[in-house]
């Protein structure tokens, strides 16, 4: 996403000069001749030039009523002169930088470049203390997009009760931090919010993870063990893929609903617990009940408040600030200075359908910001999206027939067609075909196959575990356990020793 610079100075020379000088750097920009044409505009900016010598409201007014306004706006200063006691007053009041004009173009980029890295970084370190204290909340998601504002609205609505919520939406979408806006906005923000993933939990041991156990209940319980109930006590329990839970773990999760307190395994009373339950799921809950998989009671004690989250499909308006956020923080993360996207990069992003969502865009830049040689995110940085891209571009036709090469667009005389074997070939996917033949023509064992089978899954929707247990057909509890009894791991490489 380019970086929008806002140029504020009363000198219609000196603006042109530094509007050059931002574009050619490759941002956007935006000019203002006074002080409140500048404030009109800078909540659309990423960044501020400001000229402190104005005629009627100064920069130094500006820039004390941008630090109430957008505290987190970096604004670099300009001055005419370059008096000490200027400059202190100015960086006392929450400029970024400053330097005198006439300033080299390569001075004013550097410290362009240098502002937002820094505001970028501090922006990140935010995020990361309000989530350790579990304080995230609905202004710090991205949902500009249409389809998400009636997901933040519901959210904000029910972060006004206790009710229990069931948030629905395909893998990735970003159903727990949905969960956790939700917290933060309701009476419970700062307490624990306690994540369980049902579908990775063994199906011996979910009574004893979600309710706890004493110590003896049962050969390996060595110690007493609280359980994600108690340890959510007074704050929220987040049930990740409630429709994996196995039935029997159902009938108690129902009755610690309808009672309050839970019984660990192995203990002479029960405890009572103060939690709240957001649960989720890519399921069809209702089409799992009518199959027998899911309690009915229990369906209607999570159902209450249904919250349904879109896929990135159809909330593409965000992916330049999700991209923008995740490079940010792999920056951080791992010491790289990428500035952004270049423009046929974000086209190509915005154009792709995201299977994985938010998830998948989220792994996709991680390694498109390792990849990158340069300042700017290029589309051969997002392999795997361009190659589906030129498959695209090179299917046939409706008529059945293969491209044709060198063809006016709306000439009606016949043309020789062309076939493009070797394109397709190379634009094949990586991985072939499960093979149900042996080498001597006999049909393989159908564990032969099935172990395959589950690796070209795992492989093809890029480790997304929920999506390939759902494409598969199977829980992702029987997914895990198949893992283990193949010897594979979430990578789909085969297990040593």
């Amino acid at each position: 996403m380019t970086k929008t610079i806002l140029v504020v100075d009363d000198d219609p020379a000196q603006r042109r000069l530094l509007q050059a000088a931002v574009e050619r750097a490759g941002y956007a920009s935006k000019t203002a001749a006074d002080g409140p044409s500048a404030l009109a505009q800078c909540d659309t900016v990423d960044l501020m030039l400001l000229d402190l010598v104005m005629p009627g409201m100064t920069g130094m007014d500006v820039l004390a009523d941008i630090r109430t306004r957008r505290p987190e706006l970096p604004v670099i200063v300009l001055t005419a002169s370059g008096g000490v006691d200027t400059v202190v007053k100015a960086m006392q009041a929450g400029a970024a930088d400053f330097f005198v004009k006439p300033a080299s173009p390569e001075r004013i980029v550097v410290s362009i470049r240098n502002a937002l890295e820094t505001s970028g970084l501090k922006a990140e370190v935010t995020r990361l203390k309000k989530k350790a204290v579990n304080a995230l909340g609905f202004e710090d998601m991205v949902a500009d997009a249409p389809s998400m504002r009636p997901v933040v609205r519901m959210g904000q609505r029910a972060a006004t009760s206790n009710i229990p919520v069931l948030i629905l939406g395909e893998s990735g979408v970003g159903k727990e931090v949905l969960a956790r806006a939700i917290q933060s906005a309701s009476e419970r923000a700062g307490r624990p919010f306690i994540t369980v993933n049902c579908g990775a939990i063994p199906e011996n041991l979910v009574e004893s993870i979600l309710f706890g156990h004493v110590k003896g209940a049962f050969t390996g319980a060595t110690d007493n063990h609280a359980g994600k109930f108690v340890e959510a006590n007074g704050g929220t329990l987040f049930l990740d893929e409630v429709g994996e839970l196995p039935l029997d773990a159902q009938v108690k999760l129902l009755r610690v609903l309808q009672e309050s307190e839970v019984d660990p395994v192995g203990a002479k009373r029960p405890v009572k617990v103060d939690v709240r339950i957001i649960s989720a799921t890519n399921k069809d809950l209702a089409k799992l009940v009518a199959e027998g998989r899911f309690r009915e009671d229990l369906y209607y004690r999570l159902n209450v408040f249904p919250i349904e989250a879109p896929p990135l499909r159809e909330r593409r308006e965000d992916i330049p600030k999700l991209v923008s956020r995740f490079v940010t923080r792999f920056n951080a993360e791992e010491g790289r200075a990428i500035r952004g996207c270049a423009a046929e990069t974000m086209a190509m992003l915005q154009e792709f359908d995201w299977p994985g969502n938010v998830r998948q865009l989220e792994n996709a830049v991680f390694r498109a910001v390792i990849l990158c040689e340069g300042d700017l995110l290029q589309p051969d940085d997002f392999p795997q999206i361009a190659g589906t891209r030129r498959v695209a571009a090179l299917e046939p036709a409706n008529d059945g027939h293969p491209p044709m090469l060198g063809a006016p667009a709306n000439d009606s005389a016949p043309v020789e067609r062309f076939t493009l074997p070797q394109a397709f070939a190379s634009f094949a996917p990586p991985t072939p075909p499960v093979p149900v033949y042996d080498d001597r023509g006999h049909v393989r064992p159908l564990e032969a196959i099935e172990r395959d089978l589950i690796q070209l899954a795992i492989d093809h929707y890029a480790n997304h575990m929920s999506e390939v247990a759902r494409r598969l057909g199977i829980g992702r509890s029987t997914l895990y356990r198949k893992l283990r009894e193949y010897g594979l791991d979430e990578g789909g490489a085969e297990k040593v020793g």
